[in-house]
């Protein structure tokens, strides 16, 4: 990494208010060239509820001074209810959320320092809002750079997948969305209105769960704000940028296909977790990503020729062979370039599961505890150990060994006949690689709840005794599997905590012979006479100074633990999500984190499925200022119905200020 504390431009950085059509302030920090007044810049706008002052602050000095001494204005604003801005915030990706956006693009464009030229970008929600509001084509929209985001917010986000709920993080994100929005503005920014304006958020809250759980199928909720709906809604020039390690990897894929021919776009996907390309955490290699952004930003808000056009459509990483880990400081593998997708290069290959008769699956309900975390962010135990004991747990269908290298690009298929025991089931694929020594290394999973398995939007039953040919797509990956593994496909009818059960204990009878696994292959020959993709190395600003330390009492306490209760058939898996711990900052603040997650469940028993979402957070300033907020939220599940708890208490100086519970239950309808 290169740090660069020098720019072309004199950077200064101012903080402002910046007006909404129904009058309430967003608070924004500005990093622009001191000259801007005299030589206008265009804006880049990052928009995001995770608050400027404390949160993200590390990575706002890592990329705002950069865009902003390479001629930009670089906007970072907290949206409505959220860090020190006004308002509250009732849910994600609201209409007044993005509407709040196009009014900030509008207020930007109209400035005497900017051209009138807006870019958007962010990470995750940052990126997801990004994609949105270019939906909505504000005029001086003319780029968005969106990394690790989604097109579709019901089968590609935190709450469902494949049909089916995501246990581990609908539950997980709701509870840290929970502590999110019940945290104040700062007083050295808001001054004396801060309690009160903390009074007004947590008087509005309400857990977003209860509302992501009463929308089991894909309906006009989830609709709003998934870009997939309509592609062509979208004209300015997107970057979509995604990591192979990233639950959001196939939006890239996605983008890449639906807008080419309707909006200039360009894919890049790396081997990379839920981080921006340029950070150095595993997996590597990193890239120089801020100069990739800067080709992107000049060639559109410039009008400066880059050659970013001149880029494959595609940019991907293939990832080699590795032995099973939950921690790569670097994968290895190389780029390669696609200039369509679906491409030329790759061709589907077909693979019949085998000739065997009928095969019952029929898994323990902990099967998916070595499954890793659904957002690896670059700590020690993200990524999934070695699959063996799962694949124990599930049905195998095994490869001989390949005599040659087989390299695969996209999201590869999974087609069964099967019947379900019960009307209501879910059936997960995994596609691992199996060394010589036995040990198997996940390369892609995917998961079909089997009542929206005719639609999203739709639950139908199964009706017992039926043989149907179900058909459903993995995660996207590149990897080259090399001669003397196997290419094994498991398929299991459990997958905790990753997805909820069904309230009862059911079996597939699958026919291997009608069955098949189908692998988009790649051609290597395609690379010959191509210039090889090459990347700069990594450059940021300056870091900002702040000091990091442990959680209080958590220093020995281990990121992921599994434990099996033997007499009671209980499973424990508890995770620690390590977001960053302890901070303080340069200004004096002083900010503290810690969170637990806990899923539990019994091999034999779907209801007895439970998971739980624990947090505590303080800030404080000196003597002056000393907050603390602790929420914490359950769900678990009867035959008919999901029953949610949830509590928040709020203090300040040693006083109460809030506390609140709620009991929630919704019926069961697809989940």
């Amino acid at each position: 990494m290169r740090y660069r504390d020098t720019f072309d431009r004199q950077v200064e950085v101012q903080d402002v208010w910046i007006p909404t059509r129904d009058g309430t302030r967003l608070h924004a920090r500005i990093w622009r060239p001191a000259d801007a007044d005299t030589a206008p810049v265009p804006a880049l706008l990052e928009y995001l509820p995770y608050r400027k002052s404390d949160w993200t602050a590390p990575r706002d000095a890592q990329r705002h001074p950069y865009y902003a001494g390479h001629g930009y204005a670089s906007v970072r604003v907290d949206m409505r209810g959220s860090g020190d801005s006004e308002g509250v915030m009732l849910d994600e990706y609201t209409p007044t959320e993005l509407d709040d956006g196009v009014d900030v693009i509008n207020w930007l464009a109209a400035q005497p320092w900017c051209t009138g030229k807006v870019g958007m970008f962010g990470i995750s929600w940052g990126g997801f809002n990004a994609l949105q509001i270019a939906a909505l084509r504000p005029e001086p929209l003319k780029a968005i750079v969106t990394v690790c985001s989604t097109d579709d917010r019901y089968d590609n986000d935190v709450h469902y997948t494949g049909g089916a709920v995501l246990g581990i993080d609908m539950l997980a994100w709701a509870g840290t969305m929970l502590a999110f929005t019940a945290r104040p503005p700062d007083p050295a920014t808001v001054g004396d209105e801060w309690l009160p304006m903390w009074r007004e958020r947590l008087d509005a809250l309400e857990p977003y769960l209860h509302t992501w759980l009463a929308h089991q199928e894909r309906d006009a909720y989830w609709r709003h704000g998934s870009v997939c709906e309509d592609y062509a809604a979208i004209d300015a020039a997107v970057l979509a940028v995604g990591g192979w390690a990233d639950p959001y990897r196939d939006t890239v894929l996605r983008l890449v296909e639906n807008l080419d021919g309707t909006a200039p776009v360009r894919g890049l996907i790396g081997p990379w977790s839920h981080q921006y390309p340029d950070t150095g955490l595993p997996p590597g290699p990193a890239i120089g990503f801020l100069q990739e952004t800067l080709r992107w930003w000049d060639q559109w808000l410039k009008g400066e020729e880059t050659g970013v056009m001149d880029d494959p459509v595609l940019r991907g990483w293939i990832n080699d062979s590795v032995p099973p880990a939950t921690f790569y400081e670097t994968m290895p593998g190389r780029w390669v370039g696609e200039d369509a997708w679906p491409s030329p290069s790759v061709t589907w290959d077909e693979r019949p599961l085998g000739t065997a008769g009928p095969v019952v699956v029929r898994s323990p309900q902990h099967t998916g505890v070595d499954a890793g975390r659904f957002f690896p962010y670059g700590n020690l135990t993200d990524l999934p150990t070695d699959q063996r004991e799962e694949d124990g747990r599930s049905v195998c269908f095994d490869s001989a060994p390949l005599t040659d290298r087989v390299e695969i690009l996209g999201r590869p298929r999974v087609r069964l006949r099967l019947d379900s025991a019960t009307p209501r089931a879910n059936v997960i694929a995994r596609v691992c690689d199996v060394a010589p020594d036995g040990s198997s290394t996940l390369v892609t999973r995917g998961v079909l709840n089997l009542l929206s398995r005719h639609g999203r939007d739709q639950a139908v039953e199964w009706t017992p005794g039926t043989f149907e040919d179900v058909e459903f797509e993995l995660n996207g990956t590149g990897y080259a599997f090399p001669p003397g593994h196997r290419i094994r496909v498991a398929v299991s009818d459990a997958y905790w905590p990753w997805v909820w059960p069904h309230g009862e204990r059911g079996a597939l009878t699958v026919l291997p012979a009608d069955s098949a696994v189908l692998l988009p292959v790649r051609d290597p020959a395609y690379d010959e006479g191509r210039e090889p993709i090459r990347f700069d190395e990594p450059e940021q600003a300056v870091p900002l100074a702040v000091t990091t330390e442990p959680p209080a009492g958590t220093a020995d306490r281990p990121e992921r633990r599994v434990t099996h209760d033997v007499a009671t058939g209980e499973w424990t898996l508890e995770v620690d999500p390590n977001y960053g711990g302890t901070r303080t900052y340069p200004d004096g603040l002083r900010y503290e984190e810690s969170a637990t997650e806990t899923y539990r469940i019994r091999s034999g028993d779907p209801l007895s499925a439970v998971a739980s979402s624990r947090w505590r957070t303080r800030l404080r300033r000196g003597e002056q200022w000393d907050v603390e907020i602790t929420t914490g939220t359950e769900l678990r599940a009867t035959a008919t119905e999901f029953i949610m708890d949830s509590h928040v208490e709020a203090r300040a100086n040693g006083e109460t200020v809030a506390k609140r519970a709620w009991h929630r239950a919704v019926p069961r309808t697809s989940a």
